[in-house]
């Protein structure tokens, strides 16, 4: 066995003891029995991977510490799914690996079956209460991102001031926040054969906008130039859209930097439309605050 070879066979070594620990970990925060009793059998076929590579290679591994502190980081914050499919989309790279080593080495075929039937396991046990209302996650973020950018862009010429412009912000968000927790409950009410409730719909809706409204505010009340201010909600607004985007495409499978351009564009759009027209209005009725 040559230098790449051996290579490939420590690369391999290391995933599989990598991925033992992150599913067993993951397994440990499950709740429900069945989730719980697939990922250990997952964590148990890695590590049944993992001492036939070393058997081959002479070598014990241990894991990616890191990675493994990462995925469980990323399950605990962005959920079970997140870091999953995170971590399934690392077995691209694998499999290529497997097919090489399939040459020389007849168990990496089988291997590479196993890891193919854990994503499929895993993409059909795959049920978190957070994807289920993710469309009113959506319905709060971007409807806060672009008429609350939009609304602070206009305010920031029309009134220049950043304490008055944080306060009408701020009561604009909150009636906005709880305008579009009340339209999505009488909308998931009205919704037939689904398994969202009205009540959590209305609060994953209004609990975003809001805190999507506090992130944009929180400038203007520590800025004391009203666009130094505005410079900086749009860039927070940026990484809400780039962090959003990024989950989605994760999450859903869905392309990253399409979705990102027209959040972004639409965003910027409108909050560059608005601050004009906060101009245009200062000027027309002679305001001077």
């Amino acid at each position: 066995m040559d230098f790449s070879q051996n290579q490939a066979l420590l690369t391999a070594q290391r995933n599989e003891v990598t991925e033992h620990y992150v599913y067993k970990n993951l397994a440990r925060r499950q709740k429900d029995p069945q989730n719980r009793a697939l990922l250990e059998r997952i964590a148990e076929d890695e590590l049944r991977h993992a001492k036939l590579w070393a058997e081959l290679t002479g070598v014990h591994l241990g894991p990616r510490h890191a990675a493994v502190l990462r995925y469980r980081l990323m399950a605990r914050i962005f959920g079970l799914t997140f870091a999953v499919k995170l971590m399934e989309r690392g077995e691209a790279d694998a499999q290529a690996n497997y097919g090489v080593l399939a040459a020389y080495v007849p168990e990496a075929e089988g291997v590479a079956e196993d890891e193919d039937k854990h994503e499929q396991q895993l993409l059909g046990m795959l049920d978190e209460e957070r994807l289920r209302y993710v469309g009113s996650v959506v319905l709060g973020l971007t409807d806060a991102l672009v008429e609350l950018t939009g609304a602070l862009a206009g305010f920031t010429l029309a009134l220049a001031n950043t304490q008055l412009i944080a306060m009408v912000g701020m009561i604009t968000g909150i009636a906005a926040a709880m305008s579009m927790a009340a339209s999505e409950y009488l909308s998931t009410k009205a919704e037939e054969g689904h398994d969202r409730t009205p009540v959590k719909a209305a609060v994953y809706t209004g609990s975003t906008y809001l805190l999507t409204v506090i992130l944009l505010i929180v400038p203007y009340l520590l800025a004391s130039h009203a666009l130094v201010a505005l410079g900086i909600t749009l860039s927070i607004a940026m990484v809400l859209v780039l962090c959003f985007t990024y989950y989605m495409a994760v999450t859903k499978d869905l392309p990253f930097w399409g979705r990102f351009g027209e959040m972004a564009g639409l965003t910027l759009g409108v909050a560059t439309a608005s601050f004009f027209i906060g101009y245009g209005v200062r000027v027309f009725f002679g305001i001077d605050v």
